[in-house]
């Protein structure tokens, strides 16, 4: 049995706090795609976790696995490893032998690329951390992965190819002056480091041979998303994307399993009960203005990976749409709804008009959708309320007004509402029904 979270939006919606809720009830969470770019955040009690690479489920002691999908930086999983037993956690996490490693020279090659772009408008915002070389080299047929680290003479013949290739990318292409970044030697002995410590750590597995064999016997599995479908590199708003599959179609491919043990389980969209989003590209319902410094501050808006305050607007039904056809929910879960009481009317682009038109889905380009309009419905706002006291009494407790404006949501996307946050901890969660128990 098995369920998949994926983000609706822009990223930041939020997935992180629901797959540690979803946990109770899971043995395994497995993350498909993305590298340390993700920034999940979990709090329970006064403890705040704030995980990159490492799968939310180490918090609630579940076995996390890195799946093919993913792009891995070893420093990154080792120092949150680390990080968390040094606070009483020893996390199970395993790594895929076909998941691909990021190397230092890729986040000097992502930042070179950045700024090149930055002149013709075609940046998209990342996090500097290397992934979209990382993803550019797996699919060049260069890259090195989780495997080829645990036998040093194949990785060593590997390495001093791919930075050959990647020097003279940074030097020829951008100008660069090619540093310890790209000196063979030095990367080789601090990866065959990581490499050992994989090794003596029993860490590399086969990932879609483990996982089936454990649904098989019985295990409920957690697929995580990272990022959301507008920011998938195939259905999102191109090019200001990320460089991997961020809709549920690739927890199949991300993973290694059957694309049937995803149909047959559950597809849980994550909504923000606003929208927001980090990177650059249109964004047609951008607030600005003390209004959006208030909602930025309330939300705590800010990302968790780099710190930059993100960008925020108006819920987009046009994108929600989208995100549910390209994903196929079976429920939904929104958050942030506490964020927007007391903030007065609370608006929806319900569509868009676009070259005298009316239209209820984003456009095929992110040109076309830079041209777009949002049309925007009203709703009664809802006032502050006691959230905790809400979510021990359920969905009925919720003001009114908020209730209608999440039933219109659900009613667009044709899903039903599974939970409702209604602030940042585990325990301020409005559990309409367990997902595992569909």
């Amino acid at each position: 049995m098995s369920i998949t979270i994926v983000g609706s939006q822009l990223g930041d919606e939020g997935k992180g706090r629901i797959v540690d809720i979803f946990c109770d009830e899971a043995d395994i969470v497995v993350r498909y795609q993305g590298g340390d770019n993700a920034g999940h955040t979990v709090v329970i009690g006064d403890e705040k976790y704030q995980l990159s690479l490492v799968p939310s489920g180490a918090i609630s002691g579940k076995i996390g696995i890195l799946g093919n999908g993913c792009v891995v930086n070893p420093k990154t999983l080792f120092d949150e490893i680390d990080g968390l037993r040094k606070r009483g956690i020893d996390p199970k996490v395993y790594v895929s032998q076909r998941a691909h490693i990021i190397f230092p020279f890729h986040k000097i090659v992502d930042n070179l690329e950045e700024v090149a772009k930055k002149e013709m408008k075609l940046d998209a915002g990342t996090t500097g951390r290397g992934i979209g070389p990382t993803y550019e080299d797996k699919a060049g047929r260069r890259g090195i992965r989780v495997g080829d680290l645990l036998d040093e003479e194949l990785f060593l013949e590997k390495l001093e190819y791919l930075v050959q290739k990647r020097s003279k990318i940074a030097s020829d292409v951008f100008g660069s002056v090619v540093d310890e970044a790209f000196d063979v030697e030095a990367i080789y002995r601090e990866y065959c480091a990581y490499g050992k410590r994989i090794k003596n750590e029993d860490m590399a597995i086969v990932a879609g041979e483990f996982i089936t064999k454990e649904i098989k016997s019985g295990a409920k599995v957690i697929f995580e998303g990272a990022q959301g479908t507008s920011l998938d590199i195939d259905h999102g708003i191109y090019p200001h994307v990320t460089s991997s599959n961020s809709s549920s179609g690739y927890a199949a491919t991300g993973s290694g399993v059957s694309p049937r043990i995803i149909g047959n389980g559950e597809i849980i969209g994550i909504v923000k009960a606003y929208l927001s989003r980090v990177g650059t590209g249109p964004l047609p319902t951008e607030l600005e203005g003390e209004f959006a410094d208030d909602l930025r501050e309330r939300g705590g808006e800010y990302g968790t990976v780099t710190g930059r305050p993100r960008r925020v607007g108006w819920l987009d039904m046009p994108m929600l749409r989208h995100a549910a056809r390209v994903n196929g929910f079976t429920g939904i879960v929104i958050n942030h709804i506490d964020v927007l009481a007391g903030m007065g009317d609370i608006k929806v682009a319900e569509s868009y008009e676009f070259r005298g038109e009316s239209i209820r889905t984003l456009p095929p380009t992110t040109e076309l959708w830079g041209e777009c309009q949002a049309e925007y419905i009203t709703f009664p706002g809802w006032p502050e309320c006691d959230w905790r006291d809400i979510a021990e009494n359920g969905y009925e407790a919720l003001p009114k007004t908020a209730q209608d404006y999440m039933d219109y949501v659900a009613k667009e996307v044709d899903a039903d509402i599974i939970a409702v946050g209604v602030g940042p901890s585990r325990s301020e969660t409005v559990l309409r029904r367990r997902p595992f128990n569909w």
